[in-house]
């Protein structure tokens, strides 16, 4: 007999909102609520007002809404340990312990973590002070990768071939406290050349079942210009990660992750996310996340068939279900629409026209991140207003799809990227015939 469920999912943003979107349409759930959510989620969900770090609150309303499964999705309260109270109360939780989550949370700990277990990744050094991340800067070779330790929403990275940008970087890590303490130890990393990619793996702790693989787009301007954004939109599945690939990512990254967790007394239970550059010599690492990745969700998500809340109630109770999920054979793809001066300083007052009408077509999905429904009008709150995402036979149908929607609404103060997903001809045709093995795979 199949388990029902009332799932209760933390967060504001279109990752909480494609996660809400996907799980009720599993047939066991009978419920979905968002805490706090949005106005967007909240024109398909109950939200409730209650902040992430709101334990009491939180529990309240787990109880009164009588929740059987609670989804964390942003990475700030699993690092403050969110999953660790709710566990400790009695209730389910899907997402990493507040010791697993320094895989995110600190970028050295994953580093030491990668070293201790082999996993392929470029070489880094660690710096506590600016005048020791000078000196450092010698041993490698431009463009830099420069990365503030800490959480800091996907902005705290820098790649450049410019010293003086890469000094004003340190000079804002250090002396500005431009991230607060998460800039207040950076990390130096070799550049990696090849094709970025992401993958998510969604784990007991032992077992872990590998979903689509995506691509996002972390750069503010076409052609990958520009300083690095939470992300401008997204395409699954990735055609270059197929199931060879995906394999041998479970083999040398993700399996002995999940085992030097274990070893360290930490294991690892929720999503992990492992961003990837696919290089000539093969798959390496570039940062783990313990959530779903943002904005990689809104494609990888609409492409998982089966049921996803019994995947993650099993993760979350430590008897992973492989067989309750398989990727589909379809590709979709994700444009963020974002305020005028994202990720810089923000304009506001951005204005979105035709959005109902878009949402109400169902020729496209909209997951919603900082919109705000005011008097009357859809307004740009926040860095990323919405996601518009579409899928489609082929990754080119569902570009096609995904720019149609977009060009369908008006307003002013916002933007989009209008290359995403912009592959090849050879790329595109391969799509989602290519990486369909690299979905649904158990370790």
């Amino acid at each position: 007999m199949s388990e029902s469920h009332r799932i209760l999912v933390v967060g504001g943003g279109g990752r909480e909102h494609a996660i809400a979107w996907r799980l009720a349409r599993d047939p066991d759930v009978h419920g979905v609520w968002v805490a706090p959510g949005n106005d967007g989620i909240a024109r398909s969900f109950p939200c409730r007002p209650t902040p992430e770090n709101d334990l009491p609150g939180l529990l309240d309303l787990i109880r009164a809404e009588r929740i059987t499964l609670v989804v964390i999705g942003p990475e700030a309260p699993l690092a403050a340990g969110l999953a660790d109270q709710l566990n400790a109360a009695g209730i389910p939780v899907f997402g990493p312990s507040a010791a697993a989550a320094r895989l995110e949370a600190s970028k050295w700990a994953a580093k030491e973590l990668m070293l201790e277990r082999g996993v392929p990744t470029a070489r880094a050094v660690v710096c506590g002070t600016r005048a020791e991340a000078l000196a450092v800067l010698g041993g490698f070779d431009p463009p830099w990768v420069i990365k503030a330790d800490g959480l800091a929403a996907g902005k705290g990275v820098l790649v450049s071939d410019e010293r003086a940008e890469v000094e004003a970087f340190l000079t804002g890590c250090f002396d500005r406290a431009r991230f607060g303490a998460a800039g207040q130890r950076v990390v130096i990393e070799e550049f990696l050349r090849g094709e970025e990619a992401s993958l998510m793996v969604v784990t007991d702790g032992e077992r872990f079942v590998a979903l689509p693989a995506a691509r996002d787009y972390k750069r503010a301007r076409e052609g990958d210009r520009g300083a690095n954004t939470g992300g401008m939109g997204a395409f699954a599945p990735a055609p270059r990660v197929t199931a060879a690939v995906a394999s041998e990512i479970g083999r040398t990254v993700v399996r002995p992750v999940l085992d030097g967790m274990a070893a360290r007394g930490t294991p690892y239970r929720g999503a992990l996310y492992v961003g990837l550059m696919l290089t000539a010599d093969g798959p390496r690492v570039v940062e783990f996340n313990c959530r779903f990745g943002d904005p990689e969700s809104q494609v990888v998500l609409p492409l998982v068939e089966g049921d996803l809340a019994r995947l993650l109630a099993g993760a979350a109770r430590g008897r992973l279900d492989p067989g309750a999920v398989r990727a589909g054979q379809r590709a979709a793809v994700s444009v963020a629409l974002v305020d005028e001066g994202y990720p810089g300083a923000l304009r506001g007052g951005g204005t979105i026209e035709g959005l109902d009408e878009l949402m109400a077509g169902g020729e496209a999905l909209v997951f919603h991140a900082g919109a705000a429904f005011v008097d009357g009008r859809w307004r740009v709150r926040g860095g990323r207003a919405l996601h518009v995402a579409a899928t489609g036979e082929t990754l080119a149908d569902a570009r096609a799809r995904a720019y149609r929607a977009v060009d369908r609404l008006g307003g002013a103060g916002w933007r989009c990227r209008r290359d995403i997903a912009a592959l090849g001809d050879a790329d595109a045709a391969r799509g989602a015939a290519a990486a369909a093995g690299a979905g649904g795979s158990t370790w």
